[in-house]
C-alpha cells in the first residue's frame, strides 16, 4: 500500500471519529477536567500552557486532515458529476470546469441560472395556455 492510501485511510479514520458525538463529550470533559484542576494548579502558567498547547497541536493537525478528506470528498463528487453529464443530456461544457478561474466558474453558475429561469418562464407559458 503506498503512502497516499494510508494517509487517506488514516484521514478518513480520524475525521470520521472527530465528527461523533462521543469525540465532542470527551473534548468537553477533557477540558471541564482541565479546568477543576485550575485551582489545584494556582492557575499557573503552566496550567495555561497545556491547554493552550494541547489545541493548538490537535487543531494543526485537524487543519491537515480535514483539508485532506474534504479535498477527495470534492473530487470523487466532481467525477461522479461528470460522469452524469458525459452520460446524460447536460452539456459536456461543463466538464472540467472546477479547474478554472472563480470569474470563469462564476460566470457557468450565472448562464445556468439565466438558462434555468428562461426554461422556467416557458414551463409557466404552458401552463397558462393549457
Amino acid at each position: 500500500m503506498k503512502l497516499s492510501q494510508h494517509f487517506a485511510a488514516i484521514a478518513n479514520t480520524v475525521a470520521t471519529a472527530a465528527g461523533k458525538p462521543l469525540t465532542f463529550i470527551i473534548c468537553c470533559l477533557a477540558i471541564i477536567a482541565w479546568a477543576l484542576t485550575g485551582p489545584l494548579m494556582g492557575f499557573s502558567d503552566t496550567w495555561q500552557l497545556i491547554i493552550n498547547t494541547s489545541t493548538t497541536i490537535v487543531t494543526f493537525l485537524m487543519v491537515f486532515l480535514i483539508q485532506n478528506t474534504q479535498n477527495r470528498d470534492g473530487a470523487a463528487i466532481q467525477a461522479k458529476l461528470d460522469e452524469i453529464i458525459r452520460s446524460g443530456a447536460g452539456d459536456n461544457m461543463f466538464i472540467g470546469i472546477e479547474h478554472l478561474s472563480e470569474e470563469e466558474v462564476e460566470e457557468f453558475r450565472k448562464r445556468c441560472e439565466r438558462a434555468a429561469q428562461a426554461h422556467a418562464a416557458r414551463r409557466v407559458d404552458e401552463v397558462q395556455h393549457v
